[in-house]
């Protein structure tokens, strides 16, 4: 009688293995920035917003570009500055961010599963200058 219980038992984990092994791939890279069969780790780099670790070519990269001062003071600056035409230094900074935290700070977002193929970046608005 334990033979049947051993071939029926031998079935449906043959059945199980058949149903896991047609799972569809959402990602052709799986999220990392890296070919198939290329590299085992990576170095992890620091969330902006949560703190995590993320793999460096996972995470979401931005590189921040800001005047040191906001807008109003410096207008302020350059009316009382010595120097005609002197040009504030910027503060560069490159931002890691894990998907979570990009998606909930709508630093990127969800796109549906045609517009994913769409590796294109997107267009940058600047400011007309008359």
């Amino acid at each position: 009688g334990q033979g049947k219980a051993d071939e029926g038992s031998k079935r449906s984990l043959i059945k199980r293995r058949a149903k896991t092994a047609a799972m569809v791939k959402k990602r052709r890279h799986s999220g990392r920035n890296k070919p198939a069969g290329a590299r085992g780790h990576v170095r992890r780099v620091r969330c902006e917003t949560s703190g995590c670790l993320v793999p460096k070519d996972k995470a979401v990269k931005r590189y921040i570009v800001r005047n040191i001062v906001d807008a109003s003071a410096l207008r302020d600056l350059q009316e009382s500055s010595v120097i005609d035409g002197y040009a504030l230094p910027k503060l560069y900074r490159k931002v890691y961010y894990s998907i979570s935290a990009a998606i909930h700070s709508r630093v990127v977002r969800v796109r549906s599963r045609v517009a994913r193929r769409n590796r294109a970046p997107p267009p940058r608005f600047r400011p007309k200058s008359d």
